[in-house]
């Protein structure tokens, strides 16, 4: 008698499986439809081998988007900023977690595949944000680069759109904050430092694990986790005030690995930590479960069940209060470890005081005199 009939056939895998295709340095393996399409789609095999044929290589295609707007104003108890600013769409780092990936939807594009490989950059958006500081009725407050896409990713070392974005917001001494996942942050610091000495910059790298291979596949195309550390290295030997986020925690693969990332984050010279428990709003729930089931199989169910059990028995949850940290006895375990070892480190989770007293408009932005719109009184 074998080892399957001893012990049952149902314990193994069927002899023919059908594997997705794996794109090479990207996390999702599908362009999954969204939720506004009136059809799906299913992969089948017509017999002739196609489902294990290798994937073929998916490049990145950057496209140019004209853009009315460039600050976003929000209103939002859980973030400690009001107005974000976003000028890529979709991101290359390709992070499986990403809660913006349900944004491709709106363009008609896929969260999966096309999220991580159609790209957008807003060509205007210097200009734009320059008319926007320079309106008479502008106030200043800090604006938060990235929060839906990350500022850096690789696309930036071609098209330099964020230093460009620095660039404006040092001229007219505005505060700005920015989470990051790259190592090319690096690349400015002849901008922000300044900045920083004058109380108007602040950056935080976002570390998930300390696992190099649950990284690579987490977010195949973000810098190595402890490159990151190298670089709240660099950046404050440089002056600048920089944190931690660890964002998102994903409960039974990374949550492990917090004490140990708030520590080491400590002793690179972060003075800030912040932590964001994993939500997966939208088409993100199906695309990061089929991730599960590909790289963790042994895994995914225990993970899925505590991202619901944190979760109201859901994937995700937009409240407002729980939307970051969760609730139920694993959320409140994840927060009672975070917040005793900050503690413990002497990190705080206030973000710092920025100055606003400095910012003042460039002549060289406002309309010329002939230009200008006459007083009615």
């Amino acid at each position: 008698m074998d080892l399957r009939t001893q012990i049952g056939a149902s314990a193994f895998p069927p002899e023919s499986v059908e594997k997705p295709l794996v794109y090479k340095g990207r996390a999702a393996h599908t362009n999954q439809v969204s939720r506004f399409d009136p059809h799906t789609r299913e992969a089948m095999d017509d017999g002739w081998g196609s489902l294990d044929a290798q994937a073929p290589t998916l490049r990145t295609e950057v496209m140019h988007d004209t853009a009315r707007s460039i600050i976003n104003y929000i209103q939002s108890p859980d973030l400690p900023f009001d107005r974000t600013l976003n000028h890529y769409r979709g991101c290359e780092h390709g992070c499986i977690y990403c809660y913006a990936r349900p944004t491709h939807a709106f363009l008609g594009l896929s969260p999966g595949l096309d999220f991580e490989s159609r790209l957008f950059m807003k060509t205007n958006a210097v200009d734009l944000l320059k008319q926007a500081l320079s309106h008479a009725r502008y106030q200043c407050a800090p604006i938060a680069l990235g929060m839906n896409t990350d500022s850096y990713q690789p696309i930036e070392r071609d098209y330099q759109l964020t230093r460009q974005i620095i660039e404006v917001l040092s001229e007219a001494n505005h505060p700005f904050s920015l989470v990051t996942k790259s190592s090319l942050v690096e690349r400015d610091i002849d901008l922000i430092a300044p900045m920083a000495a004058k109380d108007l910059a602040t950056i935080y790298l976002s570390i998930t694990t300390l696992d190099r291979q649950i990284a690579r596949r987490l977010e195949p195309r973000a810098a190595a986790p402890e490159r990151r550390f190298e670089t709240i290295r660099r950046l404050t030997a440089a002056g600048i005030p920089t944190g931690v986020m660890l964002a998102p925690v994903i409960p039974a693969l990374t949550d492990g690995d917090m004490e140990r990332i708030l520590g080491m984050a400590s002793d690179a010279g972060a003075r800030y930590a912040g932590y964001v428990l994993l939500r997966l709003p939208h088409e993100l729930g199906d695309l990061f479960e089929a991730w599960l089931q590909q790289h963790f199989p042994l895994k995914a169910n225990h993970v899925m069940s505590l991202i619901k059990q944190s979760r109201g028995g859901k994937s995700n949850q937009s409240e407002f209060g729980q939307r970051m940290r969760g609730e139920g006895v694993f959320a409140d375990l994840m927060a009672n470890r975070f917040k005793i070892h900050r503690h413990k480190l002497g990190m705080t989770g206030e973000r710092m005081a920025f100055r606003t007293d400095l910012f003042k408009v460039p002549a060289a932005w406002l309309p010329a005199a002939k230009d200008r719109q006459l007083p009615l009184f």
